[in-house]
């Protein structure tokens, strides 16, 4: 990302403040950003997740008659 200054001289101090403050904004964004993807990542329980619902069929061999019924 560059920044082109348009009008005005502005001091290397005044330049060094905009730039923390865009940085700032940019770093709050992304934090939120990150946030509601963390708040929507998944279901609240496992018996919502349709995901469960794909689970793959159980595999022919030794003792799969046992497993099943087991969770994926």
């Amino acid at each position: 990302m560059s920044i082109h200054v348009l009008h005005g001289q502005p001091t290397p101090e005044e330049l060094a403040t905009v730039l923390a403050v865009v940085q700032a904004r940019a770093a709050a964004a992304q934090a939120a950003a990150e946030a509601a993807r963390r708040a929507g990542a998944g279901p609240d329980s496992p018996w919502g997740d349709r995901a469960r619902r794909l689970r793959l069929a159980a595999r022919p061999g030794p003792n799969a008659w046992r497993t099943s019924g087991w969770a994926h």
